[in-house]
């Protein structure tokens, strides 16, 4: 089967409706095609392999799939296709002072990111386009061949609706008539808000505090994610980011949600229940952060993250520096099958790399 082929079956997959025992088999499949495939595309994800790992002619179970480190993207260049077929390069915001983590795509790797991203998103808002508003600047998109963590999810997001605007100016300074003009555009309607955590706590939702500016959205639906290291600083939960979200907006629909640029498209939202799930084309393992085995349902461990989408670059197999633990696979009240789970935050003295830019 061609590469185009095992993609277009790929995007077959029911987003949320696959039993465990299926997906792991199709996952697996496709884990230990991509693994080979890398192997001989990109001769360093080779040698990291052959230097860490016995030999992986078996790869029995998802445990079995060797991972690399996620901070291996921020000193090494890793690609799996010629220079000629890179038409984007994405980077990991991270914090100022670090060394960014660079990521290749071509236009398989690229569709493919826009494909599941949509399979996932509609699941929770349905296929009908809405207007977005943005809680970030429109200079955050403005180089479409090399962005970042930031771009890629107002973009990747921006499928989902007909009309987009900006809350905020290029000084990341809340433009209140603005916003004002496109409420009162959209009327009645449904509205779909997007941005990065921090950015929504700091520049949006404080300053709708101390401007004691209330906005009618009740029939808003706000997704966002990534800079909750600032906000747990800061020591605000998610339970009192949505609280004070709906006493300054009305907003009751709230998703988190947690990916990672390493792995673009493949994101786990948040459902109604409060648990981050694992879609079909992606899932979680829990490792002890010492000797790396792999952890049961409930241990708290680092998240290794597994996605069919990479096929530009290795990084279908990661291990991140996040820390947080399964709750279960197939029985979350919310009725979506596949893993739930929760992230607890960063490994301490572990290298700070978060979702949003500093800027």
């Amino acid at each position: 089967m061609s590469s185009k082929d095992t993609v277009k079956s790929v995007l077959d997959w029911p987003a949320f409706d696959m039993a465990a025992s299926e997906k792991q088999k199709k996952l697996l499949g496709e884990m230990q095609r991509l693994t080979e495939m890398h192997m001989i595309a990109c001769p360093p994800y080779q040698s990291v392999i052959n230097k860490l790992y016995a030999p992986i002619e078996n790869m029995d179970s998802l445990q079995d799939v060797p991972f690399i480190p996620v901070r291996l993207f921020k000193h090494q260049r890793l690609s799996s296709v010629p220079e000629r077929d890179i038409i984007k390069t994405m980077t990991s915001s991270g914090t100022s002072g670090h060394k960014p983590s660079q990521i290749f795509l071509d236009k398989i790797t690229a569709a493919l990111q826009v494909k599941v991203l949509v399979k996932i998103v509609s699941s929770f808002l349905g296929s009908k386009r809405l207007p977005m508003l943005v809680i970030d600047c429109k200079a955050t998109v403005a180089d479409r061949k090399r962005f970042s963590a930031r771009t890629a999810g107002i973009l990747g997001f921006s499928i989902f609706s007909h009309n987009v605007e900006y809350a905020l100016d290029e000084d990341m300074s809340l433009n209140e008539d603005r916003i004002k003009e496109f409420l009162s555009k959209h009327e009645g309607q449904d509205i779909l808000l997007f941005g990065f955590t921090f950015i929504i706590w700091q520049n949006f939702l404080q300053e709708l505090e101390r401007r004691q500016l209330n906005l009618p959205l009740e029939r808003g639906t706000l997704i966002h994610g990534g800079g909750w290291k600032k906000l747990v600083n800061e020591a605000v939960d998610n339970d009192e980011f949505k609280d004070r979200i709906s006493k300054a907006t009305g907003i009751q629909k709230v998703h988190n949600y947690y990916g990672m640029v390493e792995q673009t498209g493949s994101i786990f939202m948040e459902c109604e229940e409060g648990y981050l799930h694992a879609p079909a084309w992606a899932d979680i393992l829990i490792r002890d952060p010492i000797d790396f085995k792999p952890l049961p349902i409930g241990e708290k461990g680092l998240v290794q993250l597994l996605s069919v989408i990479p096929h530009s670059y290795p990084g279908h197999c990661i291990l991140s520096e996040d820390v947080g633990f399964i709750v279960g696979i197939d029985d979350c009240d919310c009725h979506r099958k596949g893993t739930y789970f929760k992230i607890e935050g960063r490994l301490e003295q572990a290298e700070v790399r978060g979702c949003s830019d500093s800027y």
